[in-house]
């Protein structure tokens, strides 16, 4: 196994680490938080620079690093929804997306076909990770400033609104890949 795909599968299993800390009770679970998720992030950078550099793109890499993005993302967002800072129907959306997206890489894959992730595709994954960082520092920084108040109806309302846009993107890009995939798939097999 080649080092993007140790980077993919590390992201993995640092996804229920990065939940768990996220969801603990203890002082700076936001910035302990925020340390996982972030290095989590990094390695889909590295994992794909690495992969492009040497050469070693592979069907492995391209159908489970989109699968440890959504892992990583969609624990950010159930958290946040439990929290009260993201809308249930905000993550049905992306996840309606996510889960759409899979089943026709599947269905792709079945037919020897591997459909790699767009530029939108990596713009809705940018635009997720960067939107649950800010959050998280976000509520990091609600102990240190009184003005962010975690529970406020203001911040729950920017963080809605954030991850609205970040679902609009989400949107976009799995129609953008629906109408690609549609082209090189046979639904009649």
């Amino acid at each position: 196994m080649n080092t993007p795909n140790k980077l993919t599968l590390l992201r993995m299993f640092m996804s229920p680490i990065f939940l768990a800390v996220l969801i603990a009770n203890f002082s700076h679970n936001f910035l302990a938080a925020l340390i996982v998720f972030a290095l989590a992030a990094i390695t889909d950078f590295i994992d794909g620079h690495l992969a492009r550099k040497n050469n070693q793109i592979t069907n492995f890499g391209k159908l489970l690093d989109p699968v440890a993005d959504k892992m990583l993302t969609t624990a950010a967002f159930l958290a946040f929804m439990q929290m009260g800072l993201c809308n249930i129907w905000i993550i049905m959306v992306i996840l309606t997306r996510e889960f759409l997206i899979l089943s026709l890489r599947l269905i792709a894959s079945s037919q020897g076909i591997i459909v790699p992730a767009n530029i939108w595709g990596k713009i809705k994954t940018v635009s997720q990770m960067v939107s649950i960082i800010l959050v998280l520092l976000l509520c990091e920084l609600s102990n240190y400033i009184s003005t962010i108040v975690i529970d406020g109806f203001g911040f729950k309302l920017f963080t809605n609104i954030l991850f609205s846009v970040t679902a609009l993107f989400t949107v976009i890009s799995g129609v953008i890949y629906i109408l690609e995939v549609k082209k090189k798939i046979t639904f009649t097999k």
